[in-house]
C-alpha cells in the first residue's frame, strides 16, 4: 500500500524548496484589464470636458469686472476673465505652432534620410 502513494508522490512536480525552507514564492494571478474601446475614451474626455467647462464659467462668473487693456496701440476694455482667457488661448496657439513647425522639420529630415538610405541601396 505505501507503494502507490511513493508512485503518487513522484509524479506531482512541486517546485523546489527556497534555501532558506520556505515555501516558494507564488505566481500572481493574472490581472483582468477592463475593456478600453473608443466610446468609453469618448465617454472620459466629455466628463472631463464638461468639469473645465464648469470650472471655466465659475471663473468668469467671479471674474467680471471690467479692466482697461493696451496692446500695441489698441485700447479695449474687457472683463478680467475674458481677458485672461485669450492671453491662455494665444499662449496655446503660439506653443502649437511652434510645436507643429518642429514635428514639421523633424519629418522632412526623416523623409531626407530615407531616401539617402535607399539611394545608397539601390545597385549601380
Amino acid at each position: 500500500m505505501t507503494e502507490p502513494a511513493a508512485q503518487h508522490a513522484s509524479t506531482t512536480t512541486l517546485p523546489p524548496a527556497s534555501a532558506n525552507g520556505s515555501a516558494p514564492p507564488r505566481q500572481p494571478a493574472p490581472r483582468r484589464r477592463g475593456l478600453h474601446t473608443r466610446i468609453s475614451g469618448m465617454h472620459t474626455a466629455l466628463i472631463v470636458g464638461i468639469a473645465a467647462l464648469i470650472v471655466v464659467l465659475i471663473f468668469i462668473i467671479q471674474n467680471a469686472h471690467a479692466v482697461n487693456i493696451s496692446f500695441l496701440g489698441a485700447h479695449l476694455q474687457l472683463s478680467l476673465a475674458v481677458a485672461l482667457l485669450l492671453a491662455g488661448i494665444a499662449g496655446a496657439l503660439i506653443t502649437a505652432a511652434a510645436g507643429t513647425a518642429r514635428i514639421t522639420q523633424l519629418r522632412q529630415i526623416m523623409r531626407r534620410d530615407r531616401r539617402k538610405s535607399n539611394a545608397g541601396n539601390q545597385p549601380s
